[in-house]
């Protein structure tokens, strides 16, 4: 049994969709401390399976984080699916080598565009004057 079990363990037992926890809650539930790198960079809470132990945890468990609040320390956990037992790999070719990249979609959630945004515009309004 890894350290962080016992939060697998507290996910799984939840009835509600989103769970709603800040860092010193989830110290609590699994008895240890976050390591340096949790406290201080968001990526730490990215959903990439490969990213640390404590990742594929709440992936075992059914739920990804979003809502990840770095200054607040606190993160919203919802659930996508049964507890699995497992962590879900990308699928492999015929020789056995992953058709994507670990890295897909782990900036997933960190870009947010307004309301009201035109994307269609371009950025620098001189774009097109004598280049």
């Amino acid at each position: 049994m890894g350290k962080y079990a016992p939060l697998g363990d507290f996910l799984q037992a939840q009835q509600a969709a989103l769970v709603p926890m800040t860092f010193d809650e989830i110290e609590e539930v699994t008895g240890v401390k976050l390591p340096p790198k949790a406290q201080l960079h968001r990526a730490w809470w990215s959903n990439n399976a490969s990213n640390n132990v404590m990742t594929k945890v709440w992936i075992e468990a059914g739920f990804e984080t979003e809502q990840v609040d770095m200054a607040a320390r606190k993160l919203v956990f919802r659930r996508v699916g049964e507890s699995s037992g497992r962590v879900p790999t990308a699928p492999a070719s015929k020789d056995g080598a992953r058709k994507r990249h670990p890295l897909l979609g782990g900036l997933k959630g960190l870009v947010q565009i307004m309301p009201g945004t035109d994307l269609t515009n371009p950025a620098d309004p001189n774009w097109d004057d004598g280049v």
